[in-house]
């Protein structure tokens, strides 16, 4: 037994059994300097980046003293984004399978408020939501704070970025004074130690360096001309070949134009800024994440809160003139052991920002030339998957294992030529291998009564589609 060992802290057997079976043996920095103070009861303020670990942190210490038995909001956790509350919420059911029949809630904007409601008068154990969609529930009285013993604000950064302060405010004084407040954030500038400092008290303080392992990513730097960026992008892109890769621009409007430029140049590349659609960026991410879109094209804001498993590669379009920003950008490549690459493009007025990298990292950058790739005579892969879109979901009580039938059935699939499964309220997104795809979409709708654009799925015809073509 070591010190980092899960089953060295006060864990029942039963919850450190389950924590074996989902792959935690060795705590993580952030785990191991946090868990045994959480555990504890202790307030925290927890410096860490996305992807350390963070969510089990919180998570266990919420799950240790929770009562099952007592259906009453005992927990409430705080996101920016609702990608990433659901993210959590998954996670904290996965962590609760062994301590009984726990209700984790997810309240995010983007949703119907009804269900959500119709949901709270049933119960829950843990919520885990967005700030402007919880304070809408406080002021309903749809939602109870006053039994919570476990606060958690999670990449409060974010949220004070986002202009959510007065609502986290608000929040937090729904719930009782006397309540465990653990805050997550990648940093903790002043003004947010200021503005946080009444929801916590006498806090334990842990750093986890914002460091990256050099050996897990490859970093290299770019100089550029001032206008021929969108050119570099697709050079980057045909030369290094990722299969998945974000690349980030500071604004927008750089976004769509570079969207546009990729696309023209044959490359699977999607936008995601701010101002989407809840429902387009859904779809989106869906595509993004299921392998049906190669590039996602995004803004720091836009970006914040996803987790993207097995992304192969980083672009930055421009250097970030925020260090912070930058070293979050590269973190988001080369996790769980998997080797990442950030590519950074530099004009000649960035290099000022490139020196305060360096000084950031304790070391100087790698520069490369790009006219040392490969030419513009590069073939450009399609995206490795289609999304095939079918019109009933969730409501309709289709399953993933429902689609899969299908697809393995009628459709003379094989398990591995069918990717994720993602079933939403109204509609189910699947990803289908490309090259079996319009086959496999064909035999679904050979002899349909309906006629085109219908399949059967669980005895029943839905309208299909494709997207992400």
């Amino acid at each position: 037994m070591t010190s980092t060992a899960f089953s060295s802290l006060p864990l029942n057997p039963a919850f450190l059994d389950n924590l074996d079976s989902l792959g935690y043996k060795e705590m993580t920095t952030i785990q191991a300097q946090s868990l045994p103070s959480v555990l504890e009861g202790r307030d925290l303020i927890a410096q860490a980046k996305t992807g350390s670990g963070k969510t089990a942190a919180f998570g266990i210490g919420i799950l240790h003293k929770l009562n099952p038995a007592w259906f009453a909001v005992q927990a409430l956790v705080l996101c920016p984004t609702r990608e990433l509350a659901d993210q959590v919420a998954g996670e904290l059911r996965r962590l609760a399978r062994s301590t009984g029949n726990v209700k984790v809630l997810v309240l995010t904007g983007g949703s119907p408020m009804r269900p959500q409601i119709a949901s709270l008068e049933h119960g829950a154990h843990i919520i885990v939501g967005t700030p402007g969609r919880v304070r809408d529930h406080l002021g309903r009285n749809t939602l109870d704070l006053s039994k919570v013993s476990t606060l958690v604000l999670d990449e409060a950064d974010r949220m004070t970025d986002m202009g959510f302060y007065d609502e986290i405010a608000g929040i937090v004084s729904a719930c009782p004074k006397r309540r465990q407040t653990l805050l997550f954030s990648a940093t903790y500038p002043d003004d947010i130690r200021r503005a946080t400092d009444d929801f916590l008290v006498d806090p334990i303080e842990v750093t986890v360096e914002a460091q990256h392992d050099n050996s897990q990513i490859e970093q290299l730097f770019f100089e550029i001309g001032f206008d021929n960026r969108n050119d570099a992008v697709a050079r980057l892109l045909g030369h290094y070949k990722p299969v998945s890769a974000i690349a980030f621009c500071n604004t927008k409007v750089q976004c769509r134009e570079l969207v546009e430029s990729l696309q023209q140049k044959g490359f699977s590349a999607l936008a995601l800024y701010g101002e989407l659609e809840q429902r387009e960026r859904d779809e989106i991410l869906i595509l993004f994440a299921n392998r049906s879109c190669s590039v996602l094209v995004a803004t720091d804001v836009a970006a914040r809160g996803l987790d993207i498993p097995n992304l192969e590669a980083v672009i930055n379009v421009d250097v970030s003139k925020d260090t912070e920003v930058h070293i979050h950008r590269v973190g988001r490549t080369g996790r769980g052991g998997e080797q990442g690459m950030a590519l950074s493009l530099c004009a000649p007025n960035e290099k000022k920002w490139v020196k305060l990298i360096e000084e950031y990292q304790g070391q100087p950058v790698e520069w490369f030339d790009l006219d040392s790739l490969d030419e513009n005579d590069y073939g450009v892969d399609p995206a490795p998957m289609m999304t095939l879109v079918i019109s009933g979901g969730k409501k309709d009580k289709l399953r993933p294992g429902d689609v899969l039938g299908a697809l393995t059935g009628d459709a003379g699939l094989s398990k591995e030529q069918v990717g994720k499964i993602n079933v939403t309220e109204f509609q189910t997104y699947v990803a289908i291998d490309r090259r079996v795809a319009y086959d496999a979409y064909a035999r679904l709708n050979k002899g349909n009564p309906l006629g085109g654009d219908f399949g059967a799925f669980k005895g029943r015809n839905f309208k299909m589609r494709f997207i992400g073509e």
